[in-house]
């Protein structure tokens, strides 16, 4: 994407964002990474309902500034993103008010109840909380970005990441989508979930189709697991943090934090 397209694209999501109720006020922001490696931003303290594409902020992937606009404090969690997926163009980070309920309530979005979330988008796990613009919220999501295209921050709201800026918004979309019927199914007494082996065919169907690869069959992902499916494994010492707050670990790092801990002990 060029850089003009990119702009408008942003200028033209925002809106949409705005009036569907995603963000309010100065909330929320996005990005396109360019194909020479810079980064479009949203400003800072604007809201994204009244954006121009001149007010938009460009960086490069340090988010050092290459023009006189000033990019959201924010900016950090899209680069983090970048640097992590090689695939990701684009970011799109909001507040949808069903989405950011189960934030706030300390839920994942990870109920196979729908067969189209399940093959276009998988499981949206919770990070745990970490204060906005920091390097807390970043290490908060930087062990699930991998496996994921959409994440929930405790106490925040969503973010969610794609091949292009359309795309990533309908992915947050879809987040929206789900986590509003899975409240309304609450309402009406339960959310029926989707039996484990079609679970497996669909993904099956997902990856064959190109929809989303082995990467999205993660270990923070509670009906894989059910399933008794692989998950890829970690990088050495990287131990991934399950919605339900748990850490999973592979069995030779549980055998070397077991020995840790004998030793510990015995050192008392």
């Amino acid at each position: 994407m060029d850089e003009q397209t990119a702009r408008r694209t942003i200028v033209e999501i925002g809106r949409l964002m705005y009036e569907r109720g995603y963000v309010v006020s100065s909330d929320g922001n996005l990005s396109v990474r360019l194909d020479d490696g810079r980064i479009v931003a949203t400003p800072t303290q604007v809201c994204k309902g009244r954006m121009s594409e001149a007010a938009l902020a460009v960086t490069d992937l340090d988010g050092r500034p290459l023009n006189d606009r000033r990019p959201s404090s924010e900016l950090k969690m899209h680069l983090l993103i970048y640097r992590e997926r090689d695939d990701v163009r684009a970011v799109c980070h909001a507040h949808p008010p069903h989405g950011t309920a189960f934030a706030v309530a300390g839920l994942s979005i990870d109920q196979p109840i729908l067969s189209e979330v399940i093959l276009a988008l998988g499981c949206v796990p919770l990070a745990p909380y970490g204060t906005p613009s920091t390097d807390e919220l970043t290490e908060a999501m930087r062990p699930l970005i991998k496996h994921h295209n959409a994440l929930l921050m405790a106490n925040h709201g969503a973010v969610a990441y794609g091949q292009d800026l359309w795309q990533a918004f309908d992915r947050m979309e879809t987040l929206e989508h789900t986590a509003r019927i899975a409240i309304l199914a609450r309402l009406l007494g339960r959310a029926q979930s989707i039996p484990p082996e079609a679970i497996e065919k669909l993904i099956d169907i997902r990856e064959a189709a190109g929809y989303l690869d082995e990467r999205a069959r993660c270990q923070a992902c509670g009906y894989l697991h059910d399933l008794g499916l692989s998950c890829p494994t970690p990088p050495p010492g990287e131990r991934l943090l399950r919605p339900n707050g748990k850490i999973s670990l592979t069995r030779e790092e549980l055998i070397q934090l077991l020995c840790e801990v004998a030793a510990a002990s015995f050192k008392k």
